[in-house]
């Protein structure tokens, strides 16, 4: 064959071999799913549902009166038949806004007797914001009255982050909150930290003790927010929470959530923006998605950049960095709902650009082979 020929044959199969060479060297899906728009400017803190049809629904905060907190909100849905690779194109209205505010900030959970319960927060003011479930039967089609977690002779403002719902292997359901008791009228950013529990499937709850707050740093006491929760492989509960101290702050609960021990900073060093840990059902070890602020820069110091993951092979005492999944300098990574489709972990987070807007404006779908956790190259 002439050597002409011979080069030209080797370079058309380096072409053709040139896409997957790009996705050998970067698995990770990253989908734009719900960008912002001027009729809808803030899509934020939803949840997966994996439906008995195979198909894959992510319930999420649809904003229509602006992109603050409080602005008008309900709660909408995509849906996606191949595992959160693809989604449907226009988003379905869930549940119209009941409160006076928003509704917002979704947890789904797929309970023993086979149907779902939807857990999302009433917010009505700054000084009533409470957890409200709904039970479907019939695979999210229709949903029940709204239940109150809290009851009306203990509303304040408490904080439900999406994704933060979960059933203990005895049964019970648990929730933390952060309670924002107003000083003086206005809103407090400092939460006290506590748990609510259900032994009847969510029908009626019970509050636990408040945890012990931690040791105040530098003279100040440290702001504690957005709580989240995983059981142990020793029957113990994990609560990790959102901190000004410099780390995702730890306390544990032997009693299925009932009391707590002090919170106490971890190695999982962030900025104030909440972490997500659940466990692989492949391996059973904790994956934690969060801002790894470890040896950051001088100028991403605060900002909720790069989104990170960790692995720990022993239920949290130690962690080892994986590597990121955004890296945008102005990318806001946070309110991460996780969940695990056949050999995929599937995330859904916030992923605005605050040189844009405020961040919490668009709404990504991240796909991560669970095969690419255990890769020592990252």
């Amino acid at each position: 064959m002439p050597s002409r020929l011979i080069t030209l044959c080797l370079l058309l199969a380096a072409f053709v071999l040139l896409p997957a060479i790009a996705f050998a060297a970067d698995p990770i899906e990253r989908i734009e799913l719900l960008p912002p728009s001027p009729e809808n400017p803030r899509n934020s803190e939803g949840d997966f549902i994996q439906l008995k049809d195979g198909r894959l629904l992510f319930i999420y905060s649809h904003y229509t009166g602006g992109s603050d907190d409080d602005s008008t909100a309900h709660l909408a849905s995509r849906e996606s038949t191949d595992g959160g690779a693809t989604w449907s194109e226009e988003s379905k209205t869930v549940i119209e806004n009941h409160a006076k505010d928003n509704i917002m900030s979704v947890s789904l959970l797929r309970l023993p007797d086979g149907s779902i319960a939807m857990f999302y927060l009433a917010k009505e003011s700054w000084t009533d914001c409470r957890p409200v479930v709904r039970f479907s039967k019939d695979e999210a089609r229709t949903w029940s009255e709204p239940v109150m977690v809290i009851p009306d002779s203990d509303v304040d403002y408490y904080v439900l982050n999406n994704d933060r719902v979960i059933e203990l292997k005895s049964g019970r359901l648990l929730l933390a909150v952060a309670q924002h008791t107003p000083i003086n009228g206005r809103f407090n950013g400092n939460g006290k930290m506590v748990c609510y529990y259900s032994d009847d499937h969510g029908q009626t709850w019970t509050r636990s003790e408040t945890t012990p707050d931690p040791t105040p740093l530098n003279g100040k006491p440290v702001v504690l927010q957005e709580p989240g929760l995983v059981e142990l492989k020793d029957g113990r509960v994990m609560m990790f929470v959102r901190t000004n101290g410099g780390s995702q702050y730890l306390s544990y609960s032997a009693d299925h959530g009932e009391t707590w021990t002090q919170l106490e900073p971890s190695e999982l060093i962030s900025p104030v923006s909440p972490a997500t840990i659940e466990r692989l059902p492949q391996t059973g070890d904790l994956v934690c998605v969060y801002n790894n602020h470890a040896d950051i820069t001088k100028e991403l110091a605060g900002k909720r950049t790069p989104l990170s993951v960790a692995l720990s092979k022993d239920d949290g005492d130690n962690w080892t960095i994986i590597g990121d999944l955004y890296t945008n300098p102005n990318g806001w990574y946070c309110y991460t709902a996780m969940d695990v489709v056949d050999d995929h972990i599937v995330l859904g987070h916030c992923a605005g650009d605050r040189t844009k807007n405020n961040g919490l404006a668009q709404t990504n779908i991240t796909r991560v082979p669970v095969s690419w956790i255990y890769n020592t190259n990252n």
